[in-house]
């Protein structure tokens, strides 16, 4: 049926897929099939299977592609086999068909809903719902509602299910269905019942009275699947929850049927009251003592998934009531050594909150030989667990801090290792005499520590809380050698440190100005800038320059102004007479996006998150051109680029250059640094030459009248281009200016100056510039709104490559977009790879792309990209960027 690969012998336990290599062209090919006037029902078969394969994992078909599928599975209903029929089903829903060709099928679906073959019934059912639209409903309402009450339980939960999904888009129709699904309700068949019960509940749910008086009813004892029991209580919670805001006197409605249900035969539907119980609002001891009982009978099963439901519940109710759960605590250490690791986790995090202070030792040589089995996301879950139960006992902080530097010792990624860094920074925090021994782990650990990250907020926190220690003397030596055997972000992190105990503990002082003169010498700018900064704020002879408060402080303080808004304002700041005032910037921060928020408070750690990347300054251009009267007509900034250098490093003149893109104009904005002490830059002008940008007309430039030694300034030109079109072209660059020579002695400069040019690097206006990278959260969603009225598919060949990976990023970098879902990584050695992209095209236009790539031996690859977007011009316009 489909491709096997042959195994060798030592690769025994890889899995390989039958649809191993598969491809949309040679499958529609195989589609011809169905059109034989002898049916080879197998091989149809195996052709839609391929078909649905394709269609599962994300490959889509062109109109023209899937009409013709569509007519050609039409032909199968002549044949009589029953698993032919079942996949015409199958396809013939997945391929959704127009309204003008749903009537091709409709009278066959209609005859088979009316077959003696319940099979047939029952799937013809579901497809002609799934393809109708609400007249054709109409026309079979009558047979739906024969089929909700049919004595086969098949058909009836096909008429059921396909209620389900018809409420959404016609629910008018089916609350008329009201009586034949009440009846339903009473039927004997298991699945029928909970079918029947969903859909009543659904047509209900909006009036809170006839929800009440549904489960009321029920909850005598007319339900009998423990499906649907299951269901009922799910409603049956609801009920109680919206009564109990109404009801003052601490009645509780329907508990007893929620308690009945815990001696329940299934244990589906005990589980299901069990934890019901447990999530009551407001629920008491007595309440929950059945519920945990039931649970605790379950941790002994031999079921795995009845172990992990039940540790998993009792894990969640330990969060409020630790002493209800105390009872199971010896079932849940025999579960520490269980196969399944999730369960294992669940036990120890359990009894890490309920266990006692005196089995909080043998608690943890259980744990140590579990630990090194698990992954990292177990691993932080308990690591949390053991903080907490820290706090709660304090005297036992030796044995706990022990444990977490031991296991800080061992492997485990940066989130395992930050884990555990957090909890010995938050229990030397809160816990005194914990101070020194966790200060001294945290030393031991930064000697080994292979991330950039964890060593600078340990030295920082170590510069906070090591003088303040009994003997800081001890933490020198592990501090120097940072400065010594470390990256330079270390280096210069651990200077600081040493600055600190330098301010704070007298005796200190000498052999820190000894350590800090050493550092002098470095061959790192930070390191060196930083050592100087503070010989010359401590004194290098012993001395403090400054008073101690005023060292302390600047050591110390912290910056009460975001980091953001310094940034914003130093970018926009021209130079003038006037020094950069730092009390201009505005304190106030900026409110985060929803998303954003939930992201970043979800979980509160002790140093910190990583740094994120670098805030969007588009805010801060946009009020900085919209400033420049040249430019402020040009209407709403679209999107600026990241800087592009102009210039090679360690050159006289520093220039990069950012391009701002409006829906008629670019603007260059031309960010110069003059790195020559003795000279000063005057009336600096970039010269523009667009004769290999045809499309671009120069219409404003605004010079920089000074440019002093090591100050930066900007300089801007600004082309006119044609209206909403992504012109494109490359632009040669000349830097001109009038050089004076400065004065070292005095600073001053000569009043006569020198005309001189500099040439730059030539800069380009390419496709990308036109499109934002903006991500979605689901991109089948996404795709699936934007609809197939402005898709384009082609292929493409893009020649030979050293890698699929680099043809990937290739094209991504030239359209400029968003990669989703990860899709950007490529596997190593694949051969296939598909990559989705996001983004929004100049004119605020949602744009989609899907690429399928493709590699053959001599490394040629091949790409289809399929686009959708809200308009149909650019949908093309992406095409004409990958043609060109």
């Amino acid at each position: 049926m489909a491709q096997y690969v042959k195994k060798d012998d030592d690769r025994d336990e890889e899995e390989y897929s039958p649809f191993l290599g598969i491809e949309k062209g040679a499958v529609l090919q195989e589609a011809r099939v169905f059109n034989d006037p002898q049916l080879d029902s197998r091989r149809c078969s195996q052709v839609i299977t391929k078909l649905l394969y394709l269609l599962n994992q994300g490959e889509t078909f062109t109109k023209v592609e899937a009409t013709e599928v569509f007519f050609s599975v039409t032909k199968l209903f002549q044949s009589k086999d029953i698993g032919l029929r079942r996949m015409v089903y199958l396809i013939i829903k997945e391929l959704s068909p127009s309204s003008d060709e749903v009537i091709i099928v409709t009278s066959s679906l209609m005859k088979d809903m009316n077959s003696k073959t319940d099979v047939y019934r029952a799937n013809a059912i579901r497809v002609l719902c799934r393809i109708t639209d609400g007249t054709l409903l109409t026309q079979i309402e009558r047979y739906l509602k024969q089929a909700i009450v049919d004595k086969n339980p098949v058909v009836a939960s096909a008429a059921l299910v396909s209620g389900i999904h018809l409420l959404q888009t016609n629910p008018e129709i089916v609350k008329r269905w009201s009586n034949e699904v009440q009846e339903a309700v009473q039927s004997r068949a298991a699945l029928v019942q909970f079918h029947a019960l969903a859909l009543l509940h659904q047509i209900r749910q909006n009036d809170r009275l006839a929800v009440s008086k549904l489960v009321t009813s029920l909850t005598r004892g007319t339900v009998r699947s423990p499906l649907a029991q299951c269901l009922l209580i799910r409603y049956t919670s609801q009920v109680i929850r919206e009564s109990s805001m109404n009801n003052q006197s601490g009645d509780r409605p329907f508990y007893d049927y929620l308690e009945g249900c815990l001696r329940h035969k299934a244990e589906m539907v005990i589980f299901e009251a069990a934890r019901a119980i447990t999530e009551l609002n407001g629920v008491t001891s007595r309440e929950l003592t059945p519920a945990i009982t039931v649970l605790q009978l379950f941790l002994s099963s031999s079921k795995p998934v009845l172990r992990f439901a039940a540790v998993r519940t009792l894990n969640k109710v330990a969060m409020t009531h630790p002493m209800a759960v105390t009872s199971c605590n010896i079932d849940m250490e025999s579960l520490i050594s269980d196969q399944n690791r999730s369960i294992a986790t669940l036990a120890i995090t359990t009894l890490l909150k309920t266990g006692n202070e005196s089995g909080v030792d043998r608690l943890m040589k259980q744990i140590t030989n579990f630990m090194s089995d698990i992954a990292d996301e177990f691993k932080i879950v308990v690591v949390d667990a053991i903080r907490s139960l820290c706090l709660k006992f304090p005297l036992k902080y030796r044995s706990l801090m022990n444990f977490l530097s031991n296991i800080l010792r061992e492997e485990g990624g940066f989130e395992y290792k930050k884990a555990i860094v957090d909890s010995i920074v938050i229990l030397i925090r809160d816990i005194p005499d914990a101070k020194e021994s966790g200060l001294l782990h945290l030393c031991e650990f930064i000697e080994d520590c292979e991330f950039t990250y964890l060593s600078t907020q340990i030295l920082h926190f170590l510069g906070v809380e090591g003088p303040k220690t009994s003997d800081p003397s001890k933490y020198i030596r592990y501090i120097y050698n940072r400065v010594i055997l470390e990256n330079a972000t270390v280096r210069a992190s651990a200077v600081s440190t040493l600055a600190k105990f330098g301010a704070v503990v007298d005796s200190l002082k000498p052999r820190v100005f000894v350590l800090l003169r050493r550092c002098l010498y470095d061959n790192d700018d930070e390191v060196r800038d930083r050592a100087t900064l503070y010989l010359n704020t401590l004194g290098g002879d012993g001395s403090v320059v400054e008073t101690d408060k005023d060292v302390k402080d600047f050591l110390f303080g912290s910056l009460d102004i975001p980091l953001a808004n310094l940034e914003a304002s130093l970018k926009s700041y021209e130079p003038t007479e006037e020094p950069f005032d730092i009390s201009s910037v505005p304190k106030e921060v900026k409110s985060q996006p929803l998303a954003e928020k939930k992201t970043a408070g979800k979980k509160p750690t002790a140093l910190g998150a990583p740094p994120a990347g670098p805030t969007s300054t588009v805010d801060a251009y946009e009020k900085l051109l919209s400033s420049i009267s040249e430019f402020s007509s040009f209407g709403k900034l679209f999107k600026s680029s990241t800087p592009v250098e102009l210039t090679e490093a360690e050159t006289e003149y520093a220039v990069n250059v950012v391009k701002h893109i409006f829906d008629k104009h670019v603007v260059f904005q031309y960010n110069c640094t003059n790195t020559i002490p003795e000279q000063l830059l005057e009336n600096v002008v970039v010269v523009v030459d667009a004769s290999e940008a045809e499309e671009f007309a120069e219409v404003a430039t605004k010079p920089l009248k000074s440019l002093p030694y090591d100050t930066p300034g900007q300089t801007f030109v600004a082309f006119e281009k044609p209206e909403g079109v992504p012109a494109v072209g490359r632009f040669s660059n000349v830097l001109k200016f009038l050089v004076k020579e400065v004065d070292p002695s005095t600073g001053e400069a000569e009043e006569d100056g020198v005309e001189d040019e500099y040439q730059l690097e030539d800069s380009e206006i390419v496709a990308a510039d036109y499109m934002l990278k903006v991500g979605v959260s689901n991109f089948r969603n996404a795709w699936e709104s934007l609809g197939p009225d402005f898709e384009r598919i082609d292929e493409y060949g893009l020649g030979p490559r050293e890698s699929l990976s680099e043809a990937v990023n290739a094209v991504i970098n030239l359209l400029g977009m968003q990669p989703c879902e990860g899709t950007e990584v490529v596997a190593a050695n694949s051969r296939s790879h598909s990559c989705l992209l996001s983004g929004v095209y100049m004119g605020n236009v949602k744009v989609l792309v899907r690429l399928s790539f493709g590699v053959d031996s001599s490394k040629e690859v091949a790409m289809k990209l399929a686009v959708r977007s809200e308009d149909e011009s650019v949908s093309d316009a992406i095409h004409e960027i990958v043609a060109n």
